[in-house]
């Protein structure tokens, strides 16, 4: 007769027992005896069968709980079960093995410091105890019971309850009959006794949206990018050149998979000249129309372009390409769909349970605790996951602002204090300084960006300086003022250089990137193209311009996919490019152009070895002062210099008169009025040249650019000297 208390075996039965492996499996009944216990409901007969052929025959006990005794020296068994109204049926048995986590990972785990987290959560296939299956283990502290439910099981997860591991707050379950391919869910008691299904916050693949089951997933991908990832580690990316084209995989060309994408995106970018490709995030999320920023998948690639190993394939063949990779990514707030993350375990899990700092309700999204260590963790280990993993070169993080302060978008009496009475969100620092020390630890080489529009101080200054860390911030501050003057009727412009030219009073006070995103392009603001004044030529002139201007300010760059080439429409996800613009010459060339200033950007490190560096930029001055002319010089450690003169005022300027830092030739590298880019081809004939005071007169074109490079060797042509 059985010694489990009939409460325990009912619990049990119905998958709702914390610790099933405590009452199923085998175990020692005294000295050279054990006692098996199964659960097979509705069975005739149940039987162990053990290696080398030794039976027990298994007695029902209740509700479908059997147990039996065996003595001697024992091997693995197999359960045969037997029906009346089926076929007989042989089957390994979860509850015989031991845990696949062990008490060292279980220790970092409640200490917030496992940084290979994604190895031992989630799911795995694996070889067990002489058993091939799928490993489980999930973290949900304020579970009564978790039952793992799919398709190997009907999604009937009473014969698959899992132990829990004490104090840990981790789940873990070994099932044999899981295998690659399996679609899974966790089954979750929460404290109020009711169940959830959840999918896997670890799981590294998702079923195609609208599906929400996670997937079992096994990587053969052979990387083929170790001369890229060793030239990487030894590089200093705030040092090097770097224009970034950020792409909205879905709408850039609709109905290529990842490895549909790489050849022409390869070569789009190649024809470009840029260095770096960011995607919008590839997380997995439910809803297209957040562009991926609402991430319930968090381990997951997005499976609406194919596999995890098909990302890979992409992001090796951009690497052997020469060609960088940076991932948007959302640790900042996450969505309330009912299968993900949202109250997790029945209760606040990872969002901070005050909604005063764990609700975004602009947003209608919820908050992290930063300040839990599992928490944090989960979130430092997703941002390594996708350097180690998936090989990504940079990571740039969403809505930083809203995570260092506890006011973002609140009213008064909406939010709380932090200990000192301020409005920083100390945890949420305190977790970006974690995770850019820890990727800059681990991953050297890469790159950590924020999207911060305050002025919070020093997020590029190291964390041993009391900074956030991060590698570059996006400048937000140049980005309004310089649309905002871009879009002005040229004859209005005389009155607003200042939003042109502030920017260079604080271009060192953080390693920046300009970018020109797509938030820029989005929500009736129109395209870039068409916020330019004038008519259509007027408009092409304009971009060149601003382009120009954007690639020889002091910061890297970044641009949109369509505004290469001036798309016209404004941007949305749920279609693709207008790629008929390039149809339009005119476009075509907008296009060459970006490739040229790309081009010209690369060959003079002047335009970008020293970024961070203020004595390396000087504003020029100039006699023939015009309030719609901004001239300014960069200069790279080895004393090449390179003069920006820019031209906003919409009319040619003839012997405009300039100092220039040097006497001689000035090689005229860029002109944005050339021809061969669609401008009329007024210009200085390749080259300026300035009197021994620094003195030059030359042609500034109507709206337009010119990059004029210093040549101490060349010798001053003798129609100019004489």
């Amino acid at each position: 007769m059985t010694t489990i208390d009939p409460a325990t075996l009912d619990a049990v039965a119905h998958g709702s027992y914390h610790d099933p492996h405590s009452v199923l499996g085998i175990h020692p009944a005294g000295k050279n005896t054990w006692v098996i216990r199964t659960r097979r409901p509705l069975a005739a007969t149940v039987t162990a069968v053990f290696d080398g052929g030794k039976r027990a025959r298994l007695e029902h006990v209740a509700a479908g709980i059997w147990e039996g005794t065996v003595t001697g020296p024992l091997g693995s068994y197999r359960i045969d079960a037997s029906y009346d109204d089926g076929p007989d049926y042989r089957a390994d048995d979860p509850y015989r093995h031991s845990p696949t986590i062990g008490e060292l990972d279980l220790h970092l785990i409640r200490e917030g410091r496992h940084e290979r987290l994604w190895d031992v959560l989630g799911s795995h296939v694996r070889t067990h105890e002489d058993s091939h299956g799928t490993s489980f283990a999930v973290w949900a502290p304020n579970a009564r019971a978790v039952r793992v439910v799919g398709d190997f099981n009907g999604w009937d997860g009473a014969a698959h309850a899992m132990r829990s591991m004490g104090d840990s707050g981790v789940w873990e379950l070994f099932i044999p009959a899981a295998g690659e391919g399996t679609v899974y869910k966790y089954e979750i008691q929460g404290p109020d006794g009711q169940w959830r299904l959840k999918a896997d916050p670890l799981a590294r693949r998702a079923e195609v949206p609208p599906a929400t089951g996670s997937v079992v997933t096994v990587s053969s991908y052979r990387w083929d990018d170790s001369g890229w990832i060793a030239r990487r580690s030894q590089s200093r990316p705030v040092t090097e050149p770097m224009s970034i084209y950020e792409v909205h995989l879905g709408s850039w060309r609709p109905g290529l998979s990842y490895r549909d994408a790489a050849d022409p995106l390869i070569e789009h970018i190649k024809a470009l000249g840029f260095t770096h490709v960011e995607f919008l995030p590839l997380a997995e999320h439910p809803f297209g129309g957040s562009w991926g920023y609402q991430v319930t998948g968090y381990f997951a690639p997005t499976s609406r372009f194919g596999s995890p190993d098909d990302l890979k394939y992409l992001i090796d063949r951009l690497h052997q390409a020469d060609i960088g990779v940076i991932m948007d990514w959302v640790p900042g707030h996450f969505p309330k769909d009912e299968f993900a993350l949202a109250k997790f375990d029945g209760r606040a899990l990872y969002e901070h349970p005050d909604p005063r700092r764990g609700e975004h309700k602009d947003w209608g999204t919820l908050i992290f605790d930063y300040g839990r260590n599992e928490v944090r963790n989960f979130l430092v280990a997703n941002a390594l996951y996708w350097y180690d993993e998936f090989h990504v070169d940079g990571l740039r993080v969403d809505a930083v602002a809203s995570m260092l302060y506890l006011d973002y978008s609140r009213n008064a009496g909406e939010w709380e204090p932090n200990i000192h009475g301020g409005r920083e969100n100390l945890e949420a620092i305190r977790f970006l300084q974690e995770v850019n020390a820890t990727c800059y630890k681990t991953f050297p080489g890469i790159s950590m960006m924020a999207e911060e529009s305050t002025s919070f101080p020093g997020v590029t200054a190291p964390t041993d300086h009391a900074g956030l860390g991060f590698g570059f911030k996006w400048n937000m501050g140049w980005m309004n003022d310089s649309l905002e003057y871009i879009k002005r009727d040229p004859l209005y412009r005389s009155y607003h250089q200042g939003e042109l030219s502030f920017s260079f009073v604080y271009a060192f006070s953080e390693n920046y990137v300009l970018p020109i995103s797509h938030d820029e392009v989005v929500h009736g603001k129109g395209s870039l193209f068409s916020r330019m004044p004038g008519d259509h030529a007027a408009k092409l002139a304009n971009m060149r311009a601003f382009l120009a201007y954007m690639w020889a300010h002091p910061g890297k760059q970044l641009l949109f996919m369509g505004q290469e080439f001036g798309q016209m429409a404004e941007w949305s996800e749920s279609r693709g490019l207008d790629w008929w613009t390039l149809d339009q010459p005119t476009h075509r060339q907008l296009q060459d152009f970006v490739g040229a200033v790309n081009g010209t950007y690369r060959a003079n490190p002047a335009l970008w070895s020293r970024d961070n560096d203020g004595s390396a930029f000087s504003r020029i001055g100039a006699p023939s002062w015009n309030p719609n002319v901004l001239a300014f010089t960069r200069r790279d450690w080895d004393g090449n210099i390179v003069a920006a003169v820019c031209n906003f005022s919409g009319s040619t300027l003839s012997n405009y008169a300039l100092d220039l830092p040097h006497g001689g030739v000035w090689r005229e590298i860029l002109n944005t009025d050339a021809h061969e880019y669609g401008g009329a081809g007024v210009g200085n004939l390749g080259m300026v040249v300035a009197g021994e005071d620094g003195r030059a007169s030359m042609v500034l074109p109507a709206t337009s650019v010119i990059w004029l490079r210093y040549d101490p060797q060349a010798r001053v042509p003798s129609t100019i000297r004489d």
